[in-house]
């Protein structure tokens, strides 16, 4: 099977340099509007910080960590994460626009009510993540772990997987009309009792069996006297 080149979307050079240091950023984080543009930075940690409506504008973050981090409420443009780790963060009613995330893990976090406009996520560990009352268009990921992620009552519109794991993810009142999800694992895949969250999407045969026992159906197993 031929694999899709999933797209990039950050509009950002990967050569970029660093300019502005642990504490600068602390400071914008805690400044009210405050507006980080321009600049990589390189392995820094930051824990239990809450940002102000932060405007993050060409940024490259490199092996960064981020534990108990608010990042909800803020504006991401341009921005790539590659590399970095996020613990129990937020990033809930923020407006990531051409943001990409690469080989990062960051189980459980959360987009709720958020705005995702051309977000790449490939070779990235987000588990349990909260995409619930997102509004998403362009969302592309790749060998990505979304298992038990949630997508409930999420406007979905332009979303591309490939090899990613929705194990017992959640899309009650999400529609996936139009999505390719052949190539993913959707074992205990969380939808309606009437599947029709799942009206439109394409799906291979071995799933189609799969998906046929949500209904109470059994297939019948040939008998070789």
């Amino acid at each position: 099977m031929q694999r899709r080149q999933v797209r990039r979307f950050a509009q950002v050079r990967d050569d970029l340099g660093c300019n502005l240091s642990r504490d600068g950023l602390l400071a914008a984080l805690t400044a009210p509007d405050a507006h980080v543009a321009n600049t990589a930075l390189s392995g820094i940690e930051l824990a239990d910080v809450a940002a102000d409506g932060t405007v993050f504008e060409n940024v490259v973050f490199r092996g960064c960590t981020f534990e108990r981090v608010n990042l909800s409420n803020c504006t991401f443009t341009d921005v790539l994460f590659s590399g970095c780790r996020f613990v129990r963060c937020d990033m809930g009613r923020s407006w990531l626009n051409r943001v990409d995330f690469r080989s990062c893990s960051a189980p459980g976090l959360s987009f709720l009510k958020g705005r995702l406009s051309g977000v790449s996520l490939v070779d990235s560990q987000l588990a349990y993540a909260d995409f619930s009352e997102t509004t998403v268009d362009q969302l592309a990921a790749s060998e990505t772990k979304l298992s038990e992620a949630s997508f409930h009552v999420t406007r979905l519109r332009r979303l591309v997987l490939e090899r990613c794991d929705l194990s017992r993810a959640t899309f009650f009142r999400t529609s996936l009309s139009g999505v390719d999800l052949s190539a993913c694992d959707i074992s205990g895949l969380r939808v309606s009792s009437d599947l029709h969250e799942l009206r439109g999407a394409i799906i291979d045969p071995d799933q189609a069996a799969e998906l046929i026992g949500f209904l109470g159906i059994k297939i019948k197993e040939d008998e070789w006297l």
